[in-house]
């Protein structure tokens, strides 16, 4: 007689339900708006959600370029001062030496994306750390505009520069608009790109990146030079709203709201950890809490200690799951049965 062996079907293992990273942020997003609802009717009318995109859409930005330099494991403290230096120079370039605002605001753009490679060549070339070098830069970068125009704002006289901060196409406010296209131009950058990938790579291990050919001083002046390009359109959003160069726009909260903004989103601050689009719900998070307590009359006094709080809470949550001292896991694979065919 031969033996009969019975095939049995191995049922594969069930697939847990993968949730996307940025579904924690978005959730506490959603819990802030539904509770500024209850709060005060006031939070969700239009007047106040056009207040609170246009505001977010320059911590959006300054958010933005920050996610890039954090991704590397690097910090730009600079970038709220470069904001007030090319309001001022927007303003300076078009009413001073007469020129037409559609060439002023690319040559200001170019300007800030300059700043910041001033920035990525001095961290690269001396090996002074990150931090050090853009806060250099940040008292530079502040006192500038206060010089030259004498602590004093200069008025914009040219119509067409308020089409950037005050233009509604199709009922959405265009600083939105160019916020959107930034985001999806930055997705596809670090999603699709070899460049996206190299610079994911330096921030999870520079040696390693430098031992499998990466340049890492290129990946190094190229997210500064962004960082600075995104202060440098929150410059142009802050000039064209009030029409108006102010040399102490963005050197209010804006810095501490960009590092928040992108730490709550899932940002490492040790580099090679995070997503462009958990940096903006955290940006637009931050923004809400901040409106939120505008409506509320809260005091200003209690900003900073709230934003502070948050901050804190993002690094150490951050630092405690780097270190692995803290695990979240979302749902365990089963492991298949081991089963054995009978023979006979």
């Amino acid at each position: 007689m031969s033996s009969m062996t019975t095939p049995t079907k191995i049922k594969p293992p069930k697939q847990p339900l993968k949730v996307p990273a940025e579904a924690g942020i978005a959730v506490v997003f959603m819990l802030v708006m539904l509770g500024g609802f209850i709060a005060t009717p006031n939070f969700l009318t239009v007047s106040n959600m056009m207040v609170l995109l246009l505001n977010g859409a320059v911590i959006g930005f300054l958010c933005l370029g920050q996610s890039f330099v954090l991704l590397t494991g690097g910090i730009d403290l600079s970038c709220g001062s470069i904001v007030a230096m090319t309001c001022v120079v927007a303003a300076l370039l078009m009413e001073k030496f007469g020129i037409p605002w559609q060439l002023a605001v690319p040559m200001v753009l170019a300007i800030g994306a300059f700043s910041g490679l001033i920035n990525g060549v001095i961290i690269e070339r001396t090996g002074v750390p990150p931090f050090i070098v853009t806060f250099a830069m940040m008292g530079v970068a502040a006192s500038i505009p206060q010089i030259i125009t004498g602590a004093e704002s200069i008025r914009v006289t040219q119509i067409g520069y308020s089409l950037i901060g005050q233009s509604k196409p199709l009922g959405i406010p265009f600083p939105v608009i160019a916020l959107l296209l930034a985001i999806v131009i930055a997705v596809i950058f670090l999603r699709r790109t070899i460049t996206g990938t190299h610079i994911y790579a330096v921030g999870g291990n520079a040696d390693a990146a430098h031992l499998s050919g990466i340049s890492i001083p290129r990946i190094t002046l190229l997210v500064y030079a962004i960082s600075g390009l995104c202060a440098a359109c929150g410059g142009l959003i802050y000039g064209s709203r009030l029409m108006t160069g102010y040399p102490t726009a963005g050197r209010g909260d804006e810095l501490f709201f960009s590092i928040a903004g992108a730490v709550v989103g899932g940002v490492s601050l040790f580099g090679g950890t995070g997503s462009i689009i958990g940096a903006m719900i955290g940006a637009m998070l931050i923004a809400a809490i901040s409106n939120l307590m505008n409506v509320l009359n809260v005091s200003a006094y209690w900003q900073p200690l709230v934003i502070g709080l948050i901050i804190l809470f993002g690094v150490t949550f951050d630092t405690l799951r780097t270190s692995k001292k803290i695990v979240i896991p979302w749902l365990k694979v089963r492991k298949p049965r081991k089963t054995t065919t009978p023979t006979s």
